[in-house]
């Protein structure tokens, strides 16, 4: 594994864009300037997050999301 988070990620197994090996060292995400925890999915080149909006469901029990877009940060959080 490289030291550049991944370009595109998303935290739901079921996505092709979830990398166990790089949810596994742990991701953090600056959008905007500031440190986002709720992130669901986000995509570097094209400028975008998603995060959860509330508490709603959809029918099959997943959260809504909502896409936000602005400039967007990953970086792997420290070892100790």
């Amino acid at each position: 594994m490289t030291d550049t988070p991944p370009d595109h990620l998303s935290n739901d197994p079921r996505s092709q864009h979830y990398n166990e090996a790089a949810m596994n060292r742990g991701i953090g995400i600056r959008f905007n300037g500031n440190e986002r925890r709720d992130v669901e999915e986000y995509c570097v080149s094209e400028g975008w997050i998603r995060v959860a909006a509330g508490r709603a469901l959809d029918r099959r029990g997943q959260p809504l999301t909502v896409k936000l877009r602005g400039t967007v940060e990953p970086y792997f959080h420290l070892e100790a």
